[in-house]
């Protein structure tokens, strides 16, 4: 059964240089027809995958707190009126920019429910700031998780980056150094990744982009493992930390292969055994709704072959790895007939630890989880 729900909300007031999510700037925007073509999917959804009782609610962008205060509000009730009503059972979480996230703001998400904030701070050296074209600076971040505490926030989670162009060592240690000083019980911390239609692909193309390279990188990620294990964070999956009990439990669905809706332009989702992508451009998600249709570009039917791999690569992100009781039950094969030979390379390689309850990465697959992944691929 579906239990969980990723709303995408695609507007932002700048476009940061990194980002290859489907984005638009919100000046000039029919936002208010977004969202009414918004919620005739989240309808059509549940009258063709009925789920109850959804456990978990994402909204993420983009940017939703570029959204005006009335829009968000009807935002909100978009989503509480049709998806559930909102209760201290269900993690309800909304991606924040601390450039566009008043106190104000924070009222209305507190008082329609919204009980985890995600805030993207990347980085807290405004030089890098800058030359990720982002609109916040060093202080808001510190001013925003002042008035998400006043307000009655305590799941918050802060997300950084490595691997940044003209990013020192020195730099990432002090980024993380003040984020535990916020006093937040979720760190994400994610390397940077250039993909070509970013402004950042384009200057990589022209040997513009000044990175720090593998090796550096790697350093980052190592200090950012060791000093936050000493913190008492827990490192529960490849890119997530958390203190006991605030780990995501919406990203966890996700990694444990569990289905779950994805609504706006160019959300992604997971229903029966259908893995569908959303139209991108705005006026083609609108129309498609108002026509009638689900608003799907890509929609694909995944056998059993296709789900065993998925919950392999999904898997082995979480610290835990793939259990290989939940496997057999899933699938009705162990996991050994079915990967013997990537399992036992692996292994041998000191990427996997292979005993009796799960197959999961090593310190050492930590760092190469990419190369791991793949090895899992069109092997069946």
């Amino acid at each position: 059964m579906t239990k969980a729900a990723y709303i995408h909300i695609p507007f932002c007031e700048q476009i940061c240089h990194y980002c290859d999510f489907n984005k638009f700037l919100i000046k000039g925007q029919p936002v208010y027809d977004y969202l009414d073509a918004m919620e005739v999917e989240i309808k059509k959804l549940l009258d063709s995958y009925p789920a109850r009782p959804i456990e978990t609610i994402y909204i993420g962008g983009g940017t939703p707190t570029a959204l005006e205060d009335e829009q968000l509000k009807r935002m909100l009730d978009i989503v509480t009126t049709h998806l559930q009503p909102i209760d201290g059972n269900i993690e309800f979480t909304v991606e924040a920019n601390p450039s566009v996230t008043e106190r104000k703001k924070l009222r209305i998400l507190k008082n329609a429910g919204v009980n985890r904030l995600s805030i993207g701070v990347q980085a807290f050296q405004d030089s890098l700031l800058s030359a990720l074209n982002r609109n916040h600076r060093r202080e808001d971040v510190a001013r925003m998780i002042r008035e998400a505490h006043s307000v009655g926030f305590e799941n918050i989670s802060i997300d950084l980056m490595f691997g940044l162009p003209g990013q020192t060592l020195e730099m990432f240690q002090e980024s993380v150094s003040l984020a535990l000083q916020l006093n937040v019980p979720h760190i994400s911390a994610y390397s940077l990744q250039v993909e070509n239609q970013t402004v950042f692909g384009i200057r990589d193309r022209k040997g513009e982009l000044s990175l720090p390279g593998e090796e550096k990188e790697s350093d980052m990620f190592e200090y950012l493992i060791d000093i936050l294990k000493q913190k008492g964070f827990l490192h529960y999956e490849i890119s997530n930390f958390a203190k006991a009990g605030f780990e995501s439990k919406h990203n966890q669905v996700y990694w444990k292969n569990e289905p779950y809706y994805g609504i706006g332009a160019g959300a992604h989702g997971y229903v029966k055994d259908i893995r569908y992508e959303n139209v991108k451009p705005l006026p083609h998600y609108i129309r498609k709704l108002g026509e009638g249709g689900f608003p799907h570009r890509i929609v694909t039917r995944l056998d059993n072959k296709d789900r065993m791999e998925e919950e392999i690569f999904l898997g082995l992100r979480r610290k835990g790895g793939v259990n290989k009781e939940t496997f057999y039950k899933k699938y009705n094969r162990p996991i050994e007939d079915v990967f013997p030979e990537q399992i036992d390379k692996l292994t041998a390689q000191g990427l996997l630890v292979n005993d009796t309850q799960s197959i999961r990465l090593t310190e050492k697959g930590l760092f190469l989880g990419n190369e791991v992944f793949q090895e899992f691929i069109g092997v069946i």
